[in-house]
């Protein structure tokens, strides 16, 4: 049996080497020239402090994301880098963007990037998420970073906002490269997915309803579109739909090019995230984590459950029981008081359309500290 498996390598390795005889493709030949936008779109004013360019690098599946890259005006010699994403559905328009622009004010290079299939990003068809492929974006944003002259590839960290920060706590989970995570207003996507809100289908039978449906709408029409913000919002609707509308559909965030801003995700775009639980090994994140939610927000559940299996190796709605965390004493939560779940996108405004006094509810300095305190 050993030599036949044997046997079966060297077989597979003389046809790769007949195949890398021939003229080899590199990463240059493989990516894609996006057509990127060049006025400032973003939803929020470009910070004298800064300067912007934007820029593009490939992933490990060939795809090629567009990027926002901001520096500090007054850099000098290497710097520290951090690389952003988020929300679930938005774009780098938007509060990424605000993001890696309030962390470049404070010192550090800061890239927001378009998830593949996403904004500016290349991926057909458009508007598709999988969890190996989106925790590959944020690796790869570390890569493109590491490689920048500008960059100490020691001293690299990722934010992940809503649906991202799970991602960023699996990519943490995953790429030693990654010294320090914020996850901000956290959604686990895979829980949600497969268990709706508050774990209220947690059983199989509402689960195989939804992978039957899932199953059909494969062949009825792979590429419709469902799940962005409603367009009008009735007053009996939770405070959470009302807090998204008050974001994503008025001046306040709306972007064009945004998913939740307009028509959503792919109907079976998502269908990965549901048959999966990709954040199973964080509690052997050795790095730094802070876990940062509003305290008034309906996803609260999703950072503070994340937290405590992260340090403690279980909580509740984890199935799952695993050890506790070798490094616990670098692993924080922060709630922050009276913030709701898009709060956290852009600090929150008192009239929620963005019309009235800012709230101000992101510790920016207080993010800094923690990127300036692991990232050294």
């Amino acid at each position: 049996m050993k030599r036949t498996f044997l046997a079966a390598m060297v077989l597979v390795g003389m046809l790769a080497g007949c195949t890398n005889s021939n003229k080899q493709t590199t990463n240059n030949d493989m990516e894609q020239k996006l057509e990127l936008t060049q006025e400032w779109d973003k939803v929020f004013p470009l910070s004298e402090k800064v300067n912007h360019k934007k820029v593009t690098f490939r992933t490990q599946y060939g795809l090629t994301l567009a990027a926002d890259l901001y520096t500090p005006k007054d850099s000098k010699g290497k710097m520290a880098a951090i690389a952003v994403s988020g929300p679930f559905g938005a774009v780098k328009e938007q509060c990424s963007g605000l993001y890696a622009m309030k962390m470049a004010e404070r010192g550090f290079v800061a890239l927001a990037f378009d998830p593949s299939y996403t904004g500016e990003s290349s991926g057909e068809p458009r508007r598709t998420a999988s969890p190996d492929i989106n925790t590959e974006d944020f690796m790869a944003a570390v890569d493109f970073l590491s490689k920048q002259d500008y960059v100490d590839a020691e001293k690299v960290g990722i934010i992940g906002i809503c649906g991202w920060g799970g991602i960023a706590l699996n990519a943490a989970a995953t790429d030693t490269r990654i010294k320090a995570t914020v996850a901000s207003t956290m959604y686990d996507m895979t829980r949600v997915s497969g268990n709706d809100y508050n774990d209220a289908f947690d059983n199989e039978q509402w689960r195989h309803r939804n992978r039957e449906n899932l199953s059909k709408q494969r062949l009825a029409d792979p590429n419709a579109m469902a799940g962005g913000v409603l367009d009008t919002v009735p007053p009996q609707a939770p405070n959470f739909v009302h807090d998204y509308f008050d974001y994503y559909k008025t001046p306040r965030g709306y972007h064009k090019r945004s998913g939740n801003s307009n028509d959503g995700w792919r109907v079976i775009g998502t269908q990965a995230y549901a048959n999966s639980r990709f954040l199973y090994y964080i509690n052997e994140i050795r790095s730094a984590v802070l876990v940062m939610h509003g305290a008034d927000a309906h996803s609260r559940y999703f950072g503070e459950a994340a937290y405590h299996y992260m340090v403690d190796g279980k909580a509740d709605g984890y199935k799952f029981v695993g050890e506790p965390n070798p490094n616990p004493e670098n692993k924080q939560l922060l709630i922050i008081p009276d913030a709701s779940h898009c709060d956290l996108y852009d600090g929150g405004y008192e009239e929620k359309a963005g019309q009235g006094q800012p709230k101000n509810m992101i510790p920016w300095d207080k993010l800094a500290e923690f990127f300036k305190t692991y990232l050294k």
